[in-house]
């Protein structure tokens, strides 16, 4: 390897490539980048989120908010079909947040059970005693 960095070409060589890549370097590309919908129309994303927002406005939890803020669920809907294709779409995207936040505890002791019965199993794997009194 030494004897071949002593040779002329070596040298002559990598300076031509350093030179190449920064010739190559100096263009500027124009990078472009977009969302394609999943849906194959527009109208069809714009029915699918008002569906996802109207099942969470059905709610007892949201349904109760909104009368306490004097808002019915009638005009909140029809709020809801005034609004446009984009902040449909966001607010259809936030209400999966606020689904996923309505289990109201069930699922934590569900989580919480398996957790027990897990540690149960491997107890009694390890020949080792449970005794609760």
């Amino acid at each position: 390897m030494g004897k071949i960095r002593r040779t002329g070409w070596f040298f002559v060589l990598a300076i031509g490539m350093a030179g190449w890549m920064g010739v190559l370097g100096s263009f500027r590309g124009v990078a472009e980048a977009s969302v394609i919908a999943s849906y194959g129309v527009a109208g069809d994303l714009r029915t699918a989120d008002i569906t996802k927002v109207q099942a969470v406005l059905e709610q007892k939890v949201v349904m109760q908010k909104l009368l306490d803020y004097g808002v019915s669920s009638e005009e909140a809907m029809a709020k809801i079909r005034s609004m446009s294709d984009s902040d449909l779409h966001r607010l259809a995207s936030l209400s999966d947040r606020v689904a996923a936040g309505a289990d109201g505890g069930v699922g934590f002791l569900i989580g919480l059970a398996i957790l027990v019965i897990l540690v149960l199993v491997i107890l009694m794997m390890m020949d080792k005693r449970v005794v609760i009194r």
